[in-house]
């Protein structure tokens, strides 16, 4: 039995050009993530899905600009425009995305006061989302991973992969960043540094 799984990270309307919180050429990758789909024989999806009025929305803090930063409960928080919020055509997966061979779609952030980048873990980086289990359930434990977005969604979720265990590639092709303050660099480092395969 494989033991390989793709990971596509919130590949979604409001990340992709159009959206509410776009990636540069976040839609480009689309074909590269659909021809992954393709030939991996355990394909996983994550999916951000913020309720309305979500406590990292810069809206929801008076006098708070979009990209600042606040202290939450669980340390520092980049505030974010409004987007993937639950049920809109903003959190949906992008139209030309290949979803329908997923074995599982992770939902993330759902939770009103605590955001979460990772796939595996909320941003206390204690609460679990699950996803560690089912792969140690399947036996999936080389995972790659792809999607929006580099620096940030993918980033956390390859870091928190590694620290469970997990052999893990990320293949930027696929990927694309924000790069807030030199974040897809700082990032890189941070992967590569913990093991990360960043081809």
């Amino acid at each position: 039995m494989s033991r390989e799984a793709l990971i596509v990270i919130d590949m979604q309307n409001d990340f992709c050009p159009g959206g509410a919180l776009a990636v540069s050429e976040g839609d480009a990758i689309v074909p590269l993530v659909n021809a992954l789909i393709e030939v991996f024989p355990h394909v996983i999806l994550t999916q951000d899905w913020h309720p309305a009025g979500h406590q990292s929305f810069a809206s929801s803090h008076p006098g708070k600009a979009r990209f600042e930063s606040v202290t939450m409960a669980y340390g520092e928080q980049t505030l974010w425009p409004d987007h993937c919020v639950i049920g809109t055509e903003g959190a949906a997966f992008h139209p030309a995305l290949r979803w329908d061979k997923a074995e599982l779609v992770v939902r993330k952030g759902f939770r009103p006061r605590i955001d979460s980048y990772s796939a595996f873990f909320e941003n206390d980086r204690t609460t679990p989302t699950g996803l560690g289990g089912y792969l140690r359930e399947r036996g999936l434990d080389k995972l790659t991973l792809v999607g929006l977005a580099t620096d940030y969604c993918v980033a956390y979720s390859a870091l928190d992969a590694r620290k469970l265990g997990f052999s893990v590639t990320v293949k930027l092709d696929a990927c694309r960043g924000i790069d807030l303050n030199g974040s897809v660099e700082t990032m890189m480092g941070e992967m590569r540094g913990a093991g990360v395969k960043v081809d």
